[in-house]
């Protein structure tokens, strides 16, 4: 760190730290968002699921200081995944907090917005974080009177701005392809919905040669993972992934356990390694949640959380099982009728297997399988360049917010 860089405390660098509403209003059907880190996702909140209160409960907590203002950076300090979630926010909506998100408000004099979020989100400082101003056991939380006093660098406002330019400019890029995934995503979904489910260019009626058949009819398997979890072995070459590594796209790696190559072969000899092609489906949980196929044939297993549904190439396109199981339609029928468990709820795989639906003839299905699979593979395009730059980001950062960097030079 640079001699020039000034010590203090969060406290110090903050005008505001506190965090949501330690009560929990009702719920209404209309009325006022508010959030809590099960809202969060990386750049902002998901309001679509968000639940509502009414104004006169809103008014109350936005008096007490529960509605972040923009440019606040918001942390999740409650639950599993408490210190992981950290945003600026910056979206237009004005949501009251639960007490599961901190509010931290910079004085501008000292710190920009920018400065603080990259610095929490160095990985040193989350460990610190984690093993200095936590509590609990059951529900992990970050105390916040001890957190104030965290330690806290940082050079004068020009250098801050040079120094948070450089991760900036790779995390827009992260966001943009982001929003084109998105946005493909739609389309595909919009694609299959209007050519197999309303029938569109068939005047609404499936046509005589089109068959009825179950998922059981189309995959060569239809299984889950591992129901037995070796011990974790974290020098090991060969990942072993959850429910909880699942990302929209592919698996989180740096999120999983690992296991020996002993464990491994018992592993595949199991059947619980995905080969290419292989459709992936949260089974445990938020069932139905993630969904992606197998893009590449790795040395990787799967715990039961997961499922594998295994196509049948000669008889369905992986795209077609792919976007039938992502449609929202069909993954209420699953809720409604292939769950089992409250606490944890799961898909009965069993019963699953029965479900059924409408497919064309294989030279049928490549008019739009053949888009379908246009469309997932550039996702999968942005999706390898959003992990190099992550990569980047996160090799860039702990040397940016040392001052280890020299940034006195960059013109922005």
């Amino acid at each position: 760190m640079k001699s020039n860089w000034i010590t203090t405390t969060l406290d110090e660098v903050c005008s505001l730290v506190t965090d949501g509403a330690h009560n929990s209003p009702r719920s209404v059907e209309r009325g006022y968002y508010m959030a809590s880190v099960k809202d969060f996702t990386e750049y902002g909140f998901d309001f679509s699921k968000c639940r509502k209160i009414s104004k006169e409960d809103y008014e109350k907590l936005r008096r007490q200081g529960c509605v972040p203002q923009k440019e606040d950076v918001l942390v999740g300090k409650d639950g599993a995944r408490y210190f992981e979630d950290i945003i600026i926010y910056r979206q237009d909506e004005q949501p009251a907090l639960l007490s599961s998100i901190a509010i931290l408000r910079v004085n501008r004099k000292k710190i920009t917005p920018e400065f603080l979020y990259y610095t929490l989100k160095m990985p040193a400082i989350k460990k610190d974080v984690r093993d200095n101003y936590g509590s609990g056991s059951a529900i992990p939380r970050i105390v916040l009177k001890d957190f104030k006093r965290m330690p806290f660098s940082y050079p004068n406002i020009d250098e801050q701005q040079k120094i948070t330019a450089v991760c900036s400019a790779i995390d827009e890029k992260i966001q943009v392809n982001n929003v084109i995934n998105k946005n493909l995503e739609q389309q595909a979904l919009a694609l299959f919905k209007q050519y197999f489910m309303d029938y569109a260019p068939y005047d609404g009626i499936a046509p005589a040669e089109w068959r009825e058949v179950s998922l059981d009819d189309v995959c060569t398997k239809i299984t889950d993972g591992s129901h037995y979890s070796p011990a974790d072995s974290p020098d090991s070459p060969y990942p072993m992934y959850s429910v909880k590594d699942m990302e929209t796209y592919g698996f989180n790696s740096s999120s999983c356990k690992h296991i020996t190559k002993e464990d491994f072969y018992k592993m595949q000899k199991n059947d619980c390694i995905p080969l290419l092609n292989d459709i992936l489906v949260a089974k445990d949980g938020s069932y139905l949640k993630e969904i992606f196929i197998c893009s590449e044939q790795k040395d990787e297993a799967i715990l039961s959380s997961i499922a594998i549904f295994r196509p049948d190439t000669q008889i369905v396109i992986p795209e077609i099982l792919l976007y039938l199981l992502k449609q929202p339609s069909v993954r209420k029928d699953v809720g409604d009728n292939y769950v089992s468990g409250s606490a944890l709820p799961r898909i009965v795989l069993k019963d699953f297997k029965k479900y059924r639906f409408m497919l064309p003839p294989l030279e049928e299905q490549q008019k739009i399988g053949s888009v379908l699979h246009a469309i997932r593979m550039q996702i999968k395009t942005n999706v390898d360049e959003i992990h190099c730059l992550s990569s980047l980001r996160d090799t860039l950062l702990p040397k940016l917010m040392s001052g280890e960097l020299d940034v006195s030079n960059l013109d922005i």
